[in-house]
């Protein structure tokens, strides 16, 4: 260990940018095993680490880094597994450089440790070699309906038959995964490793039941009688608009309805065609990670011009340093400090273009983000064939909750008790649903606690 002195940070091999862009294949390759123990073997072994802490699932980080610099393939993957329903998952997702890597010791003058890759490396080695989690079977008489299949659901489901309980999970798409299937691109996360990790759960019992919308086709009532506690795990997917004239045109997109819709045509499946980009002028406004994942895809659908607009400048995106990297050298244009005034419609009707006004960073607010305004008189267009609006989720607010007791904020947002527990007894949630729009791994960990609350109750 500590060979940090004479190792540098490797970072994973990208696939050049004149072939990623034609497909939707991830972009980052693997790391070979020399190089996730050269890496690993650059870890100090902090007493106090700092990584492990800043992780919101606490992953042992060290200790699975020891177990691959060591070469203990198999240790690793049982660490990596315990505190984490799907480390491959979270090694490609999550926001490193603001989480582990960005609290690692060594990121101070050395270069942070590659922590996701290696984690990445663990378990799709681990796979590759025949490993899987260790699931008892279905060992009790208890119970539990999940509502939804997104990344807190499928946690919850984890950890609940871990420890023996039976567990039917009702999603109303055709897929399950939720924003992991439909939401993140494959150039991001391959859907067979989302397949995959959906399919060891049935194997340790879970029953899936898909296009079945609680509340629609099912009474929550009637799913509450036969099983002995609930968890909700439906997700954030309502999208923000921008407030502005002209946004409901025809050719005026909110995030989720194009890259689900580029997502099913990806499936092979029916999909709406209007949203073909191939040789227009796409136009997206937002700067998160959700932007990034549009801009992306318009790129690798062959749109001739592909433009994101944000108010503020590229240092104060929301989204990850990566992922606007990975924009820019697939030829994304970007403009800031530029904030949306009106969708500007053509005489059909539809957008042609998206009026904009510059801005300025002002006065700092109380959160300590400057505040931003308007350049009076600076008003200029953007031309557009089409729009897509890509500004946050709102949770959506399905009428079997006020109808059954369970309570939610001024937002929207489910609320819950420190146990995840809602205002009905016996009904838990967690995830963006009772966050808002929120980290992958934020979603795993409500999941993940909300499953250890549920067994308290129902185990003793």
């Amino acid at each position: 260990m500590r060979e940090f002195i004479f190792t540098g940070r490797i970072d994973p091999t990208k696939r050049l940018v004149v072939e990623r862009v034609k497909d939707f294949k991830e972009i980052y390759e693997v790391f070979d095993s020399h190089t996730a123990s050269s890496q690993s073997e650059r870890c100090i072994q902090c007493g106090d680490p700092f990584c492990l802490n800043k992780c919101p699932l606490h992953n042992y980080i060290p200790q699975w880094l020891k177990a691959v610099a060591e070469k203990d393939l198999e240790f690793a993957f049982k660490l990596s597994n315990e505190p984490s329903p799907f480390p491959e998952v979270m090694g490609r997702v999550c926001p490193h450089d603001r989480l582990c890597e960005g609290d690692c010791t060594l990121n101070d003058g050395h270069g942070a440790i590659t922590i996701g890759s290696v984690e990445t490396f663990i378990n799709e080695e681990g796979f590759r070699q025949g490993l899987k989690p260790d699931f008892p079977g279905i060992i009790t008489d208890k119970k539990v309906a999940i509502i939804g299949s997104g990344p807190a659901s499928l946690s919850a489901a984890t950890y609940l038959l871990r420890s023996g309980i039976a567990v039917t999970m009702y999603e109303r798409s055709d897929r399950a995964g939720g924003l992991l299937t439909y939401g993140i691109p494959g150039f991001k996360l391959d859907k067979r490793v989302i397949d995959r990790r959906v399919n060891l759960l049935k194997e340790a019992g879970m029953e899936l039941v898909l296009g079945v919308e609680v509340g629609k086709d099912i009474s929550f009532d009637e799913i509450a009688n036969k099983h002995d506690a609930v968890f909700v795990g439906i997700g954030a997917t309502k999208g923000k608009s921008a407030r502005i004239a002209g946004e409901n045109a025809s050719n005026v997109y909110l995030s989720m309805q194009y890259l689900t819709a580029i997502q099913r045509k990806n499936f092979g499946l029916k999909y709406d065609k209007a949203l073909d980009v191939k040789d227009m002028e796409v136009v997206v406004i937002g700067g998160g990670d959700t932007a990034m994942d549009c801009v992306r895809t318009a790129k690798r659908e062959g749109a001739k011009k592909v433009t994101c607009l944000y108010r503020r400048d590229a240092h104060n995106m929301p989204g990850s340093r990566k992922e606007y990297k990975n924009a820019m050298e697939e030829g994304v244009e970007f403009t800031f400090f530029a904030s949306p005034k009106e969708v500007v419609l053509g005489d059909s009707g539809k957008a042609v273009g998206v009026k904009m006004v510059k801005t300025v960073l002002g006065a700092k607010d109380a959160s300590g983000r400057q505040r931003m305004e308007e350049v009076k008189g600076s008003e200029f267009t953007v031309n557009a064939d089409i729009v897509i609006m890509a500004l946050g989720f709102d949770p959506e607010v399905p009428a079997f909750l006020a109808e059954n007791g369970i309570e939610t904020n001024s937002w929207g947002g489910i609320i819950v008790d420190e146990k995840h527990q809602t205002t009905t007894p016996g009904v838990y949630a967690g995830g963006d649903c009772y966050r808002g729009a929120d980290l992958v791994v934020t979603a795993v960990y409500d999941g993940r606690e909300a499953a250890r609350s549920i067994v308290r109750s129902l185990l003793g």
